[in-house]
């Protein structure tokens, strides 16, 4: 009981020891590799703890390194990504051990068109920077559509715009076989398509970055 507790103690301190300041909120939160690598040295610490205390020590410092090395990598990737496109239009949102990237249809494509617009390429080689160096991961990339035109239509107009992402990161090197290309059309708005801003919302590719395990 007493080295329970002090696992507990131990990881807690780590989680305060380690809160951040997030430059685009402000906000101080502890990192996900001090979460991830806490609430894992507990979970086996208690495990290694009914074992003989090498094996405790063993089961807390295995099973830590791999809670910590998922949210790690991902903490490192999501840094590079917010770094290239701050002031881009992209919107970088951390969901779990999951990145996602929102592409607005204003900076990415002409209304009914699936041609990148030459604005936008830029910006996309440095999201293939970092994906291409940051090799650990698969991605989806997902177009979407506002309801403006027939479902089908808009489903494969969503495809298209996904290949046409997908495509221009393969050329900057990103591996084929890490991309999974799919459409929505019209049927994940995240607005109301009954306004103008609603529908430009709506218009958006999002490319989903997933751990490879």
């Amino acid at each position: 009981m007493q080295t329970l507790k002090k696992i507990i103690s131990i990881s807690t301190l780590a989680i305060l020891t380690a809160c951040t300041t997030n430059p685009y909120t402000s906000e101080r939160k502890a990192s996900n590799t001090a979460l991830y690598g806490a609430g894992a040295a507990i979970i086996c610490g208690i495990i290694g703890s009914r074992e003989s205390s090498k094996h405790a020590r063993n089961a807390a410092a295995g099973c830590g390194a791999i809670g910590a090395g998922i949210g790690a990598y991902m903490d490192v990737q999501e840094s590079a990504l917010r770094e290239q496109l701050q002031g881009s239009g992209v919107r970088v949102v951390r969901e779990g051990d999951n990145i996602r990237l929102i592409m607005p249809g204003s900076i990415t494509f002409e209304t009914d068109s699936y041609v990148l617009r030459r604005s936008f390429s830029p910006v996309l080689e440095s999201v293939g920077l970092v994906l291409a160096k940051y090799n650990e991961t698969m991605m989806r990339v997902t177009g979407h559509t506002d309801n403006t035109g027939g479902e089908q239509y808009n489903q494969r107009l969503s495809e298209d715009r996904a290949q046409s992402v997908a495509s221009n990161l393969m050329s900057q090197g990103v591996d084929g076989n890490r991309l999974y290309i799919q459409g929505s059309g019209e049927t994940m708005p995240i607005a109301d398509n009954n306004t103008s801003s609603g529908r430009a919302s709506n218009r958006r590719v999002e490319l989903y970055i997933l751990p490879n395990n």
